[in-house]
């Protein structure tokens, strides 16, 4: 593990709350998500960029949503398409 020094940060009372949650949430520590953030601070990734990634995100998967329920649709289609010519078929040998 690499040597780290100790960097005081002030937080506002919630974002504090928040960071203790997200933490708890992730299973991770408060120290690892601040180090993430500063990470993420020096590539130079804003505020506004994590909006419209997370936006993009949200958009996606919605169109997945649909895509998957459309293909749900075409499949029970496609079932009940396959056992109409088994009937059909069913019903030529047997005349």
């Amino acid at each position: 593990m690499t040597s780290m020094v100790l960097a005081q940060v002030y937080l506002e009372p919630q974002q504090k709350k928040a960071l203790a949650a997200q933490a708890r949430q992730s299973g991770r520590k408060v120290s690892e998500l601040m180090r993430d953030a500063v990470d993420t601070a020096i590539a130079g990734v804003t505020a506004d960029d994590l909006r419209v990634l997370d936006e993009g995100t949200r958009r996606a998967q919605s169109n997945l949503k649909a895509m998957l329920a459309e293909l749900a649709t075409n499949a029970d289609e496609h079932a009940a398409f396959m056992r109409e010519i088994a009937r059909l078929q069913q019903q030529a040998t047997c005349s």
